[in-house]
């Protein structure tokens, strides 16, 4: 079989003569949940070592850190379930962010690792990658490593945490009603132990783990946009329909924690707030499809760095395929009855050609957009089922559903 690359060369099948040289083996070793400051600080505490990120015992820890340590401040009104009184078992904005969100950010990062060098592997494996651009292709992964590693975005993740926390200062001490966090008084709010915790630790690492999270995802996306740009030996007549790209639209699903928590937190904003002052279920589908529409986006932009090669791909082997077919099938009138209907009196090959129809046909149906609905149905389902949640506690709950599995059916 031949496959072409995307500069419109061809080049003969080759077995995975890369995997074994080093450039290739640093590229399917990337780890996307190591490195940088944060995870040096922990390694030097013991909370992880570098054969192992042990999410689960650190996701206690950290929910222990955010949510239990305000709990145990606020006893015994912490036992409270009053939402009349702002009690803190009743704040959904705590569950979102303090217990969910939290957990659900650093249990992300096992999934991720995993999932994200599962598929950089497999363009070694294939080998997706030409050899000769797998130089090119480590020195883009030192790049994608360097800023992973980046002690300046990390800082900024921390200010803007920070800055976060200054807000939510701020915030307390403008509030018109009493809760487990402040104390409305006439002569001034008084901010209980819990709220201090929760200003000073726990909304800080909500927010510095769901940016370092999201710079994280940048600089892959960043990579893969890169290594579109590579020589890559793509055959448009692959049988996942994708050029042989299809393993990438999966890396999605690796985010499932991560886009979970995520959208706990803000489905919890809009539990507390909009739905108190009464929203529509019009509104609220709106509300649903906008925030999927994001999600979608969140991961499109890397892949979509696929879509010109993969045209280029679907373009050229149409127009390759295209023509042999035509010789074929003269050939096949030919020698059918003698001539062909339309005659050219310049001689045509003779030669013995391999009817290209099949590989015409699946050309045709060739994918160019690797984004698919199977491929983001985990996280589609992720983002939609904490707003579902959400909406079912002010909105009937049958009406509700059945808008978020309409939106996971499109």
């Amino acid at each position: 079989m031949v496959v072409m690359s995307v500069n419109g060369a061809a080049h003969p099948s080759a077995d995975n003569d890369a995997v074994g040289n080093s450039p290739s083996a640093g590229l399917a070793n990337f780890r996307a949940s190591h490195g940088g400051p944060f995870f040096e600080l922990q390694a030097q505490l013991r909370l992880l070592r570098e054969n192992t990120l042990r999410a689960g015992t650190r996701a206690v820890l950290f929910v222990a850190l955010a949510w239990g340590v305000p709990f145990l401040l606020g006893i015994p009104r912490s036992f409270s379930l009053d939402h009349s009184h702002n009690a803190y078992l009743a704040d959904p904005g705590v569950w979102a962010k303090f217990f969910i969100g939290i957990g659900a950010f650093v249990l992300a990062e096992q999934q991720v690792e995993r999932g994200l060098r599962a598929r950089l592997a497999q363009f070694v494996r294939a080998p997706i990658i030409a050899p000769t651009a797998m130089a090119q292709a480590t020195r883009e992964l030192s790049e994608a490593l360097r800023q992973r590693d980046s002690r300046r975005a990390e800082l900024v993740c921390l200010v803007v945490a920070i800055f976060a926390a200054a807000l939510s200062y701020l915030n307390f001490h403008t509030v018109d009603v009493s809760s487990w966090a402040v104390e409305h008084r006439p002569e001034g709010n008084r901010i209980s132990a819990a709220g201090w915790w929760s200003i000073c630790v726990s909304l800080p690492l909500f927010v510095f783990l769901f940016l370092r999270g999201m710079w994280r995802h940048l600089v892959w996306a960043h990579l893969l946009r890169r290594i579109a740009g590579l020589d890559l030996r793509l055959v448009a007549t692959h049988p996942d329909g994708k050029g042989g790209l299809a393993f990438i639209a999966q890396y999605p699903n690796a985010y499932v924690f991560f886009v979970f928590g995520m959208s706990s937190a803000i489905a919890a904003a809009i539990a507390k707030n909009l739905l108190q002052e009464g929203l529509s279920m019009t509104t609220f589908s709106m509300v649903m499809t906008g925030w999927l529409a994001i999600v979608i986006a969140f991961f499109a932009y890397p892949l979509s760095a696929f879509t010109p090669p993969l045209s280029r791909l679907k373009q050229d082997g149409l127009a390759l395929l295209g023509a042999q077919a035509t010789r074929y099938h003269r050939a096949a009138e030919r020698k059918a009855v003698g001539r062909n209907i339309f005659e050219d009196p310049t001689p045509e090959p003779a030669d013995e050609i391999a009817d290209p129809s099949k590989l015409f046909d699946a050309t045709q149906k060739l994918k160019t957009v690797l984004v698919s609905r199977a491929a983001v149905v985990p996280v589609a389902a992720a983002a939609l089922i904490p707003f579902a949640v959400a909406g079912a506690t002010k909105l009937p709950y049958k009406e509700v559903f059945s808008v978020m599995k309409k939106l996971l059916l499109l």
